[in-house]
């Protein structure tokens, strides 16, 4: 939506002075990396255990984003198979260079038990839209690679450095290594450029060079409420970095009462006229502090800078307006609320779990208008899993698709998913009941511990499944396509669909991670090992008001 500023700040002959309004991309979008090419800007987020892994979104003001889909869309790129929950792909970092992007990410393998198996990659497109080349691979010592193209054409590769040494904290500080784009390998050994700050928790670096100076900003206090972002800078690429006295350059951590929470992991952008932004993640709990059902999302703030040369965010806090860059506004179509499944290939909204889009399981062609879907693995199943998914960007939503499904087993489950990971969900589903026949009954996994509702309800034919949610409150319907649906009595808790609930910490060690924020889902599942199907038609998701 754009608004235009009243009486808003000048701006050339013809320009519109626009408003950012935040979160700018809405939902799950985690760890934004923002780049400029030319007249073009992009994001690049994580995705972890998701295909396509790398979402990238474009716009041409900064205020209207669309999305493109994603970069590793196949196993040549990126293999989750047996990924953990929140493990994959970890904040990766655009840039471009030699009239090529450059794309770094870390495929995280493993994070528990004080250990981390963190390999960092790189790939390359003339073209946003690929192809990509077969990902090199780089280092391990840590993750949130970022690359940086320095004016004398030499580059670096940044990350931070996991330590597993007990009694020593994980973050190991940053670390730079010179890489060789020609070679597309790193040269040399890697140089410690930030120890960080007390607030500890250092990773997430992007370097910039501005004038004599090279600033490094960097995520610190951690990803929950404590976040920030951080700059340092030195007039030497191998540093000595000094952080900015007057503290971090943005941190929601002494505003609890702020909407936008979690303020930190951020990367800086000029616009032309040497207008600066910063993109960062954050987060809008149900109440004060409350869960963060749609998980950590992208903002933008506006950044000036100090006579001295510092960059600033407007009293060092997140803002939910943020005055746009003078720029005509460059609006994009809106993406259509329902999906018949009438192209070819799933669209830009749609991702999948663990395994990417193949024929294998997955069919947009063998009943033309719907989406076949061949019954993958148990919901536990972190290798050959049929879901697919859209983000939750509204705290109230809806969602619903027609499921067409000949259950022969209990065995045989088919429907819609409120899901977080393996762990935490909500299925309403279609299976066989002995004695019943076709029922439609729902599913809950809270924390591992899985419950039947025992509400089953008989069907016949194609079933409209709906959820709905509202803030912490979820519920299901079921019904014939087009009517009005029946909805169960039952109100669950949408907050164990949070990154605060998935997180299971023991012992002060991380078990379980929690970065990927709800998302509403058609899943299926054949236990059997056969050859169970179901299609889905007219899927449809709405904000509700």
């Amino acid at each position: 939506m754009t608004e235009l500023l009243a009486p808003g700040r000048p701006g050339p002959a013809g320009e519109a002075t626009t408003v950012i309004r935040n979160p700018v991309l809405p939902g799950f979008h985690p760890d934004p990396s923002i780049l400029r090419v030319g007249d073009d800007y992009y994001l690049a987020t994580s995705t972890f255990e998701w295909y396509p892994g790398v979402r990238l979104h474009h716009s041409r003001d900064l205020v209207h984003w669309r999305p493109l889909g994603g970069v590793l869309t196949d196993r040549r790129l990126l293999d989750l198979t047996g990924c953990p929950d929140s493990g994959g792909v970890w904040a990766p970092c655009l840039s471009h260079v030699d009239g090529e992007f450059h794309l770094v990410f870390t495929d995280v393998d493993s994070y528990t038990g004080g250990f981390w198996d963190t390999p960092n990659f790189v790939t390359t497109a003339a073209s946003i839209d690929g192809p990509w080349s077969d990902p090199a691979p780089l280092h391990a010592r840590g993750f949130d690679p970022s690359l940086f193209h320095d004016h004398d054409g030499r580059s670096w590769l940044l990350s931070n450095a996991c330590d597993w040494r007990p009694g020593r904290s994980w973050a190991g500080g940053i670390i730079a290594q010179e890489y060789d784009r020609r070679q597309r390998v790193l040269v040399g050994e890697p140089v410690t450029l930030f120890d960080g700050t007390a607030a500890g928790f250092t990773e997430g670096p992007h370097l910039y060079r501005r004038g004599d100076w090279y600033y490094l900003v960097t995520a610190e206090g951690g990803t929950g409420w404590e976040h920030q972002v951080t700059v340092a800078r030195s007039r030497s690429l191998t540093g000595p970095y000094v952080a900015d006295p007057a503290g971090p350059m943005l941190t929601s951590t002494h505003r609890p009462d702020l909407p936008l929470q979690k303020a930190g992991h951020g990367s800086l952008v000029a616009a032309p006229d040497d207008e600066w932004y910063l993109a960062h993640l954050t987060a809008r709990p149900l109440g004060r502090r409350g869960a963060c059902v749609l998980g950590r999302e992208t903002a933008l703030q506006r950044v000036d800078w100090t006579v001295h040369g510092w960059p600033r965010v407007e009293g060092g806090i997140p803002h939910e307006r943020v005055p746009g860059p003078r720029l005509p506004a460059r609006p994009w179509r809106e993406a259509p609320q329902t999906d018949d499944f009438d192209d070819d290939r799933l669209g830009p909204a749609w991702s999948t779990l663990r395994r990417p889009p193949s024929p294998d399981w997955l069919s947009l062609t063998t009943r033309p208008g719907h989406l076949r879907l061949a019954g993958g693995q148990s919901p536990s199943s972190r290798h050959r899993a049929s879901l697919v998914a859209r983000r939750i960007d509204h705290p109230r939503a809806t969602f619903s698709a027609v499921v067409d499904f000949t259950p022969r087993s209990y065995q045989h489950l088919a429907g819609v998913v409120a899901y977080y990971n393996t762990r935490n969900w909500y299925y309403a589903h279609l299976t066989y009941q002995d004695g019943i026949g076709v029922v439609a009954d729902v599913l809950t996994c809270r924390r591992g511990r899985l419950r039947r509702l025992n509400r089953p309800v008989p069907v016949h034919g194609p079933v409209e499944l709906h959820a709905a949610l509202d803030g912490p409150a979820l519920r299901f319907a079921q019904g014939t396509p087009r009517s009005v649906p029946t909805w169960w009595p039952d109100v669950f808790d949408a907050t164990i669909l949070s990154d605060e609930h998935a997180t299971e910490i023991v012992d002060g060690v991380p078990e379980v991670w929690g970065f990927t924020g709800a998302f509403f889902g058609l899943w299926v599942q054949d236990l059997t090992g056969g050859d169970a199907y179901a299609d889905f038609d007219r899927t449809t998701y709405r904000a509700a008001r």
